[in-house]
């Protein structure tokens, strides 16, 4: 895997991007990220993650091209497209299904799936255009490269299997090769990129000239500020270079997008009577553009002026003089057609975000940690009052670093992982997993109601039996042997359930604050040995997602066991 060629799909809620490397050597410089925007005068690392669909739910654009297109779009056409913008955030904190539907700006649902697998599938096309169209006479396909998409830390299995599955119904890999996809960690990703930066790689730079992956033992915190979510991970360097993480994935969902809306639902107060609900519901692309004009400024930190669209205050107007609305609010003002916002107002409206993201740090350095360094990353690490505010709270204990290009860390970093995964030697396990498995009755032992009786004798159901608990280390080559054994003679085919929680001891599937979160099989055909057949599970608990082999030692039969983390 570490001399292929490698494409990263960087698929964020507010933005996406896609990098690659077309050597396995070790230099960074050949990190190559596409830029986007040139049609609307931007260049930009990421394009926002936005797709729109014609009425006949057909692709029309994505990214830059897909908000221009439905900011352009005349009223009735706007209501009838598919507008799905930051629509990654539908999956946060759920454990979903195939059959997930996601609401348009039009109020009209698609299938997740469907939305997901066409914005891949767009990111993939892309990627290969822009390699074929600077590689001299070679043409590139998709199963020339390893692919590496990445999500968030902090998300269930099942998202992370949905995100898989949307790749491979987009073309990126088939079936048989799938594991030319590697699903990566943004804060990992992240932290892989900027171990090796050199001290001016920095906004903030550190005193001295050693890069972090230099200085083993050094231990510090990776923030993805994202658009939908804080993602953290802590790791420590060792020896060599490689990375252990020191603590389980943490955050929320608070990220960027939460100053967007509280800065809509200011608009809303400003215009009220019904003005803005008019607005919302007539002019829905409008809605959009005031937003989008809005991330821009907020990077600042400074009085904003935002260019009131010619529908609102067309519907403004009609009711009353456009200064009457700003007499009963702070913090705003009208002048000539722009809405002037203080900078005292745009920190308010950070003021959640910024206490989550306190709140987590506080967390992670009560624990017996020697952190030195709190490293910033995402697009929302951008802000300068996200910066100033992280500073001021634990400058005095950490050293607060953001690389200069902090959108882009994400995507070299999960280049990076797509050639040398091993560089994250050793994770947390998040939960403690285990499988529901029969034992022989024992009534000292066992609730009288868990016992049944079958041919061959009495057996207590509904047992966990522990594969690995929370917050033990796994590293991540770590192959976990377990053995099972069948509770019939005669049975050829085994059902297993597999099941997470946060307790570290649990004795039934059925307990408290238990999930199951998937399913698999275990075939024994020669059943000879009956009772005493040996069924080996071979587990990796270590690498993004787990994988599982069964063996079965009496007929010597193999079988890679998919988990189902959909099956809910």
């Amino acid at each position: 895997m570490g001399d292929s060629f490698v494409i990263a799909i960087d698929f964020g809620t507010a933005y996406s991007g896609h990098a690659f490397s077309l050597t396995a050597k070790e230099a960074k410089s050949d990190i190559h990220v596409k830029k986007w925007g040139e049609d609307v005068g931007q260049q930009t690392p990421k394009t926002p993650t936005c797709i729109l669909f014609n009425e006949k739910e057909e692709l029309i654009s994505f990214g830059y091209k897909a908000q221009t297109d439905y900011f352009k779009m005349k009223g009735k056409q706007a209501k009838e497209s598919y507008l799905f913008d930051c629509f990654k955030m539908s999956l946060y904190g759920k454990s979903f299904n195939r059959n997930l539907k996601i609401k348009a700006a039009n109020g009209n649902a698609l299938p997740a799936l469907k939305v997901f697998t066409e914005a891949l599938r767009f990111l993939k096309d892309d990627a290969l255009q822009t390699i074929n169209d600077s590689a001299a006479g070679k043409k590139f396909i998709a199963t020339d490269f390893t692919w590496v998409l990445t999500v968030p830390a902090i998300w269930d299995p099942s998202a992370k299997q949905f995100m898989r599955e949307a790749a491979i119904q987009a073309g990126i890999v088939e079936e048989r090769n799938k594991e030319k996809l590697i699903i990566a960690l943004e804060p990992e990703a992240a932290s892989l990129w900027c171990k090796q930066l050199p001290a001016e790689g920095f906004i903030a730079e550190h005193q001295g000239q050693t890069k972090l992956e230099q200085s083993p033992g050094t231990q510090y915190i990776v923030v993805d500020c994202g658009g939908g979510t804080i993602d953290i991970t802590v790791h420590e360097v060792l020896k060599g270079g490689a990375l252990k993480e020191l603590h389980k994935a943490s955050g929320n969902n608070l990220g960027g997008q939460i100053v967007d809306r509280r800065f809509k639902e200011f608009l809303r107060k400003i215009f009220c009577n019904g003005v803005w609900d008019e607005f919302e519901k007539n002019h829905p692309n409008d809605v959009k553009k005031i937003v989008y004009d809005f991330t821009l400024f907020k990077k600042q930190n400074d009085d904003v002026d935002i260019s009131c669209p010619y529908s609102l205050g067309k519907i403004a107007q009609d009711k009353k003089a456009m200064e009457k609305y700003f007499e009963r609010v702070e913090g705003a003002s009208w002048d000539e057609g722009c809405i002037t916002i203080t900078k005292e107002k745009l920190n308010s409206f950070f003021t959640e975000s910024l206490q989550g993201i306190t709140q987590s740090l506080k967390e992670i350095l009560t624990k017996a940690l020697n952190i030195k360094y709190i490293l910033l990353v995402g697009g929302f690490a951008e802000s300068k009052i996200l910066r100033k505010h992280i500073d001021d709270k634990f400058g005095v204990k950490c050293k607060i670093l953001c690389p200069v290009r902090p959108q882009e860390a994400i995507l070299k970093g999960a280049v990076e992982f797509g050639r040398k995964p091993h560089l994250v030697a050793s994770r947390k396990s998040a939960f403690t997993y285990g499988v529901r498995v029969s034992r022989r009755f024992d009534k000292f032992k066992h609730k009288a109601e868990k016992k049944f009786t079958n041919k061959e004798g009495e057996w207590c159901r509904d047992l966990f039996m522990k594969l690995v608990e929370a917050d033990e280390d796994v590293d991540w080559d770590e192959t976990r042997t377990f053995t099972l054994y069948p509770t019939e003679a005669h049975t050829r085919m085994m059902n297993y359930n597999f099941y997470c929680t946060k307790k570290t001891s649990p004795i039934y599937v059925d307990e408290e604050g238990m999930v199951k979160i998937g399913c698999f099989f275990l075939h024994s055909p020669n059943t000879k040995r009956g009772m005493n057949r040996e069924l080996k599970l071979n587990i990796k608990f270590g690498f993004t997602e787990m994988t599982i082999e069964g063996k079965d030692l009496d007929s010597d039969l193999t079988s890679s066991i998919e988990l189902d983390f959909m099956t809910n």
